[in-house]
C-alpha cells in the first residue's frame, strides 16, 4: 500500500506572462519572484529564479513544466522540478483574478515533484517520489507536497 507522508507546504509568488498561441497551445510563463516553504523536516525560501512554462491546451488543461530553486533556513540549496496538470475552470479563474480565495480541490491540479540536492542533510529528498496538489491564487501558486511511502 502507498501512503503519503507530508514533505512541505510551498507558496510561490509569480508574475504571469502570456507568450501566446503556438502550434501546441498557448504558452504562459509564471516567473518565480520568491516564496516560502515549510514542512516537518525542512523550511526556507523560494529563490527568485526559475518558473513554470505552462502550455494551455484547447481542452482547458494546463500542462506544467516547473523549475525552481529552494534555500533552506540552514542554507542548503534544493533544485525542484515538476510536471503536472491543471484543469482551468471558473473557480481557478476567479481565484487567479482575486475575486475569491483559492482552495485546494477547486480543480484537478496535481503535480509530481522531483528534488535534487548535494547537501547530505537533505539527501533523502534525492530518493523521494513526490506527489502534490495545488491551488492558484492572485499572484501566487501553492502546493501541498507529499512523499510516496510504501507501507
Amino acid at each position: 500500500m502507498i501512503d503519503l507522508e507530508p514533505v512541505m507546504d510551498l507558496r510561490v509568488d509569480v508574475n504571469v506572462r502570456v507568450v501566446g498561441a503556438g502550434p501546441y497551445g498557448t504558452r504562459q510563463l509564471f516567473e518565480i519572484r520568491g516564496g516560502e516553504f515549510k514542512g516537518p523536516r525542512l523550511a526556507g525560501a523560494v529563490l527568485p529564479s526559475g518558473g513554470d512554462w505552462m502550455l494551455m491546451g484547447s481542452d482547458g488543461v494546463g500542462r506544467l513544466d516547473v523549475r525552481i530553486l529552494l534555500e533552506t533556513t540552514d542554507e542548503a540549496l534544493i533544485y525542484m522540478q515538476f510536471t503536472g496538470v491543471l484543469e482551468v475552470n471558473d473557480r481557478v479563474i476567479a481565484a487567479a483574478s482575486g475575486e475569491r480565495d483559492a482552495e485546494y480541490g477547486d480543480s484537478y491540479f496535481v503535480t509530481q515533484p522531483r528534488f535534487e540536492t548535494g547537501d547530505i542533510r537533505y539527501a533523502w529528498l534525492n530518493r523521494c517520489v513526490g506527489l502534490a496538489e495545488g491551488r492558484v491564487g492572485q499572484g501566487e501558486v501553492s502546493y501541498r507536497i507529499y512523499r510516496a511511502q510504501i507501507s
